[in-house]
């Protein structure tokens, strides 16, 4: 395969051959750098996830949720950062690259669940002012350039979930689901000739026929001839904003910890390891550990803003497990003594 193809007079790289060019010449993978925080539960690193996936152990991931950055959608002004490529196309490539890695890492009865959603090409050009509710949503964004048809004409939805779905199943997934998020309160779209979106989507992905997936644990209640039945491919969950939400998150763009709730109770064993390569401010990590105190969880991020802030979240919560641990062992003297007595 050449390493450059040809889209619509536009040059993107293959991300096989860039995989492939960036760990020839090497006995090893790239080594791991030093975590940017380490403790019992989590482990976070700071750097580009494909880069740092790279020196991850083959096989040693038991399950991995995350969002990537959407395109178009937010400039974290950090270089390198994914959603602002020239084209949906290259920002496609850029994710599939990416979850080549994690395929990698990820164990043969792992699942990958892919929160994403999708955005218009509008040719309206380069914005003005400032936006004083959120100055991340206010720059100049890939779809607001001219673009290359079919894709980037004015109104055109870009459908880059399915394309992403699809891209993925070419590189050798097996897509199990394409999950609905449907948002009963969403943000505001203030548009007259369409209807307003209300929904993203969860894809699961899988490497086999065969993988771990505990439907007990997910199981909804059936009126038919069986008790339980497995849960709908719909899924009502409120945004972050529209959900009480802790005051130290300031991360703008946060998973819904109920979002997370199915796929990390179904796919990931309670003394597995799960992964987020696009963490943020750790919501699928902390709620893989607070389901389970023998599971692990590994985050990876570019933003070091978005890792402090996880960093907090997960100081507060193993300070909870030290507390809750003497309260334990305060009540366990206290019922001894009085069995004495």
């Amino acid at each position: 395969m050449q390493g450059l193809t040809e889209m619509n007079g536009l040059k993107r790289a293959s991300h096989i051959d860039l995989n492939q060019e960036q760990l020839s010449g090497r006995k090893n993978l790239q080594l791991l750098p030093v975590p940017y925080f380490n403790s019992s539960h989590v482990t976070l690193y700071k750097g580009d996830a494909e880069m740092i996936l790279s020196g991850v152990e083959a096989e040693s991931i038991d399950c991995i949720v995350t969002s990537p950055p959407y395109y178009g959608k937010r400039d974290y002004g950090i270089t390198g950062q994914l959603g602002l490529e020239e084209h949906p196309q290259l920002y496609i490539d850029r994710l599939v690259a990416v979850f080549h890695q994690a395929r990698r890492v990820l164990k043969p009865t792992g699942s990958l669940w892919v929160n994403i959603g999708d955005t218009y090409w509008s040719g309206k050009g380069r914005s003005h002012g400032i936006d004083v509710k959120q100055r991340n949503r206010r720059f100049d964004r890939p779809q607001d350039k001219r673009g290359q048809g079919p894709w980037c004409v004015p109104k055109q939805l870009l459908l880059i979930p399915h394309r992403f779905a699809i891209a993925m199943q070419d590189d050798g997934w097996i897509v199990r689901n394409d999950n609905v998020w449907y948002k009963p309160a969403p943000m505001p779209d203030p548009v007259s000739d369409r209807c307003a979106l209300a929904h993203e989507y969860i894809f699961h992905f899988v490497k086999q026929r065969k993988y771990y997936f505990d439907a007990e644990a997910v199981a909804m209640p059936s009126n038919g001839k069986r008790d339980r039945k497995p849960p709908f491919s719909v899924w009502s969950v409120p945004t972050s904003s529209g959900q009480t939400m802790p005051a130290r998150k300031k991360h703008i763009a946060t998973f819904p910890e109920q979002l997370v709730s199915l796929p990390v109770q179904a796919t990931c064993p309670p003394n597995g390891v799960l992964l987020d390569p696009f963490c943020g401010s750790g919501t699928a990590l902390l709620f893989a550990v607070k389901q389970s105190k023998e599971r692990h969880a590994i985050g990876i991020d570019i933003s070091e803003d978005a890792l402090q802030e996880a960093k907090d979240s997960i100081l507060l919560f193993e300070q909870d497990l030290l507390q809750q641990k003497g309260n334990d062992q305060v009540d366990s003297k206290c019922s001894l003594l009085s069995r004495s007595q």
